[in-house]
């Protein structure tokens, strides 16, 4: 887990140890797509493994990007849902997505979604 820390040199390093690495982005664009069940997330991208997602899942709740419900139903129901600090990065997302298609187009990269 990246630890936050009380000083950084810039916004940029403050929002790459929220952000970034090879899954939070992912799973951030999976959970607003509405796949908010561990078994979704985890359909959704098949190259996570079980511990790696949770422990993201965890952190990013830790963070303040992620609210976790719990449902006390047979069987247990747990559901993650974006904060209003998440819901914020919406347009840099999509932004994010927009840079990536065109850059596959131009250099004929496939891209399965």
């Amino acid at each position: 887990m990246a630890q936050i820390k009380e000083n950084y040199s810039c916004a940029l390093q403050l929002s790459n140890d929220l952000i970034g690495g090879k899954w939070k982005l992912r799973i951030l664009w999976h959970v607003l797509k509405g796949e908010n069940r561990f078994s979704s997330l985890l359909k959704g991208i098949p190259d996570i493994t079980e511990k790696v997602l949770a422990t993201q899942l965890k952190e990013m709740e830790q963070q303040g990007l992620l609210d976790r419900k719990i449902e006390r139903s047979k069987p247990l129901k747990v559901t993650y849902t974006t904060t209003p600090n998440a819901e914020s990065l919406i347009p840099i997302v999509y932004a994010l997505c927009d840079f990536a298609r065109a850059y596959a187009q131009e250099n004929h990269v496939i891209i399965e979604d």
